[in-house]
């Protein structure tokens, strides 16, 4: 009888490639653990990107064409620096989209306003002159 020879298709794999496989699963399961455990960072750039449509929405009307949506704005913006100030980057973010969004909406309707008062000015000078265009055009009785 003569003795089996174990024969496989797949090459065990040495010591040193278990130990280094082993390593580099340890090493991403700290790294995912680690960026689980950590906050995100304040968001700043979100805080003045809101602040600028803020501004912008303010200087295009909004707070005498859409004052509710600007002070939702400003209110939203204000709660968002305190959340930043308190630690709390998930919420001043959140905030400050909402600010955003609130902002813009106000200019939105600030210039929806601006341009309704101008069509509105548009067709009262287009009805202007058609009455004097009918005027004119109207046979004229000679008076005798």
């Amino acid at each position: 009888m003569t003795p089996r020879r174990l024969t496989s298709s797949r090459p065990v794999p040495c010591t040193l490639q278990r130990t280094l496989a082993s390593a580099g699963l340890l090493a991403a399961i700290t790294f995912g653990l680690g960026a689980c455990g950590t906050t995100p960072p304040p968001p700043n750039e979100q805080m003045a990107v809101s602040a600028a449509a803020i501004q912008h929405a303010a200087a295009a009307g909004a707070t005498e064409l859409a004052p509710a949506e600007l002070s939702m704005a400003r209110d939203k913006m204000t709660r968002a620096t305190q959340a930043a100030a308190a630690g709390d980057p998930v919420r001043a973010m959140a905030l400050a989209q909402q600010a955003q969004a609130d902002a813009q909406l106000a200019e939105a309707k600030a210039e929806s306003a601006k341009s309704k008062k101008a069509a509105d000015a548009l067709d009262e000078a287009a009805r202007a002159l058609r009455e004097e265009m009918a005027r004119k055009a109207a046979p004229t009785t000679p008076r005798n």
